[in-house]
């Protein structure tokens, strides 16, 4: 079954569309992302970081992790979080990801239904 949605709820949603991704919250994430991804530094951090956690799991479920293993991933965690790079992209996500739920609870307000949760369901 094809659907189809008039032309202006159409022009609509690409007002909405070019709006969000104009917005002050969008840009600073899209300034920041580009910052992070332009950072050999930052990203070999996150690659270290995401490394480390991840055989201190596996260490975890096998039940050998000492504690020279923790103070190395807490050294690395405090160096993620000493370069401004990393946290201005974290913070920047944080700030686009509040803005659309403020969104998603404003149309949600207008339509009468959660759109949030009606939008996650996938359709086939």
């Amino acid at each position: 079954m094809e659907t189809t949605i008039s032309p202006q709820l159409q022009e609509a949603t690409e007002s909405l569309i070019n709006n969000l991704l104009a917005s002050e919250a969008f840009v600073r994430y899209q300034n920041a992302r580009a910052q992070f991804n332009a950072d050999q530094e930052a990203h070999d951090l996150m690659d270290q970081l995401s490394k480390s956690q991840a055989r201190l799991r596996q260490k975890q479920s096998s039940g050998g992790v000492g504690q020279a293993e923790i103070d190395s991933l807490r050294l690395l965690q405090q160096r993620v979080q000493r370069n401004p790079v990393i946290m201005a992209y974290a913070q920047s996500q944080d700030e686009a990801v509040s803005f659309l739920r403020e969104v998603n609870g404003e149309i949600s307000q207008l339509l009468g239904i959660n759109f949030a949760t009606f939008a996650n369901h996938a359709t086939c």
